[in-house]
């Protein structure tokens, strides 16, 4: 009986490394999905260098530096929201939403695998993706570090609801002083809430009706805003007019 509950115990331990499972290194399996809560804004900020994200992430393909990431990371809150677990096949990339599955092929060696985008990065160099341990051992990497590799982008997530504007919340924000995306000015405004009701439906804010006046009438400008930069101001300008918001001008403050 003892040499049986020695054995187990032997067993039991031999799957794992100081508590932490090892696993069989699974393939991600690609599949619908949803994004992230978290970890998709329209745009974010990182050592001073802005990087925009994508709405979607299909026909994705991109050829570059591979890198990975490990221990120190291990347990810790991916951008996402998940934990990190460096055995799960898993990957960082700086723009494509959260999470969507990509295959990564190696340049050097022929091999494929196939991960779950559920982090930012890697913000050094000219890498365009940090791989999980486990990915990085599939792709006979982790001595060498980095490879160069394929990125294909096999699915794309489903919008879960969040706004698209990455914008200055109105109550950490002078209404009247930032920059904004102007789509209509009405002399009734009546209209303007039919437009603001529109971009509602469409998962635009936050919108701001504001009054204008010029001494002979009163007219009511349909805004969103406000926005953080004029980079961002130009990159909402551009998906409004996708949408077939065509009648649109970046303005500051009472412009």
């Amino acid at each position: 009986m003892r040499s049986l509950i020695i054995a187990a115990i032997v067993i039991a331990l031999s799957a794992c490394t100081f508590g932490v499972p090892i696993g069989g290194h699974k393939q991600a399996t690609p599949g619908s999905t949803t994004k992230s809560k978290y970890g998709n804004p329209s745009s974010y900020v990182v050592m001073g260098k802005r990087y925009y994200v994508m709405d979607s992430a299909s026909g994705f393909t991109q050829r570059g530096i591979a890198s990975w990431y490990g221990e120190p990371f291990h347990g810790r809150r991916t951008s996402s929201g998940e934990t990190y677990n460096m055995h799960a096949m898993t990957a960082a990339h700086k723009t494509l939403p959260l999470p969507v599955h990509v295959r990564v092929k190696s340049l050097v060696n022929g091999k494929s695998i196939v991960v779950k985008v559920n982090d930012r990065g890697p913000f050094k160099d000219e890498r365009i993706i940090d791989l999980s341990y486990a990915a990085a051992k599939k792709l006979d990497m982790v001595g060498a570090g980095t490879a160069q590799v394929e990125i294909v982008a096999l699915n794309s997530p489903t919008d879960s609801g969040r706004s698209k504007v990455r914008a200055i919340p109105l109550d950490q924000a002078d209404k009247d002083a930032g920059i904004f995306v102007q789509l209509g000015s009405f002399g009734s405004e009546v209209n303007a809430i039919n437009l603001k009701n529109d971009l509602k439906q469409n998962n635009e804010k936050p919108i701001v009706i504001s009054r204008f006046y010029t001494g002979k009438a009163t007219y009511y400008r349909v805004r969103l805003g406000p926005l953080l930069d004029v980079d961002e101001a130009d990159s909402v300008q551009k998906r409004l007019q996708r949408k077939g918001y065509h009648s649109t001008r970046i303005v500051v403050g009472e412009d």
